[in-house]
């Protein structure tokens, strides 16, 4: 829950939603990752794309790894039998 709040406020620090800087962070990590959000949505569709206008400092992109980075992950990623059909 923390996380969320974090990510919550951060987001609101920037006028924006969370949503947006997901897609701003990822934006924002290499020139040629190309975000494809799904939506059937046309409000979330608009959100989507004002993510395009945020521009995140260095400092902002440092906050949101530091963040990210105290973050446990827990759980395996695949249920065991996925992860046998994974690299065949």
């Amino acid at each position: 829950m923390e996380c969320e709040t974090q990510g919550q406020a951060f987001a609101e620090q920037r006028h924006a939603t969370p949503a947006q800087i997901a897609l701003a962070w990822l934006l924002a990590q290499k020139p040629w990752i190309a975000p494809i959000p799904g939506t059937t949505k046309r409000h979330r569709l608009e959100e989507n794309l004002g993510a395009a206008r945020i521009q995140l400092s260095a400092d902002d992109l440092r906050e949101i790894d530091r963040a990210a980075s105290q973050i446990e992950v827990q759980g395996a990623r695949y249920p065991e039998h996925l992860l046998q059909m994974v690299g065949r």
